[in-house]
């Protein structure tokens, strides 16, 4: 239950941790997802909260909910704006050579009709900036820090991928991943969430790497 996985709260915001595997909106498969559990985070407001944004099917992590009208359009507004702040972690394979950098690297939506829709490098994209530095590695993988500038659908597996020269393990479109059922879970997770806000203290949220990151979960709870 989502409600079990609230990481803020007060009268304006909640903060969940969601679950990698969860949809944040309703999809075609059927599969329940964020929408189904609105109700369920009204924690005593007759009006149910507001998704703010989003994060991808397999992402785990911090997602902010808007409990008023008025602070959603706030909310969107500090997104659309660039003043909210994430940082996300990774498991990516290979090692990275370099510690720390900069991708800077556009990105543009492609779509097949075999293959469906990606998004790829290419100068006709969006401007798509993102830091990173490495916080540990062990067999064969590292663990990934990731702060985007920018807020590009798949921004950061792609710049895994392409620009690190290391994909994202168990991404089943940019990696090595399968989209199987009991294959190997995307290993991407959004970590802190930061909302300023205008006369109040600061959305601050922070959420536990999940279990699937293994050796690397603990660390990534320590940083």
């Amino acid at each position: 239950m989502l409600s079990d996985r609230v990481l803020f709260i007060d009268a304006e915001a909640l903060v969940v941790d969601k679950p990698a595997g969860l949809p944040v909106t309703e999809v075609r498969d059927g599969s329940l997802s964020v929408e189904n559990h609105l109700d369920s985070l009204r924690f005593g407001f007759q009006r149910r909260p507001a998704i703010v944004h989003r994060l991808d099917r397999d992402t785990s992590g911090c997602l902010l909910l808007a409990r008023n009208p008025k602070a959603q359009k706030r909310y969107n507004a500090a997104f659309e704006t660039g003043q909210v702040q994430k940082t996300y972690w990774a498991v990516v394979s290979p090692v990275p050579a370099d510690d720390s950098g900069t991708i800077d690297m556009p990105l543009l939506k492609v779509s097949t009709r075999e293959a469906g829709w990606r998004m790829i490098v290419d100068p006709r994209g969006k401007a798509s900036r993102t830091h990173w530095r490495k916080l540990a590695e062990a067999d064969g993988r590292a663990l990934i820090e990731f702060s985007p500038e920018t807020g590009r659908t798949h921004q950061i597996r792609v710049h895994a991928a392409t620009g690190l020269g290391a994909p994202i393990v168990g991404d089943p479109i940019y990696g090595t991943g399968s989209q199987e059922k009991g294959g190997q879970p995307m290993l991407l997770h959004a970590r802190t969430l930061t909302v300023p806000r205008e006369g109040k203290p600061p959305i601050v949220a922070k959420a536990d790497a999940p279990a699937s990151f293994g050796v690397f979960a603990a660390h990534a709870d320590a940083a």
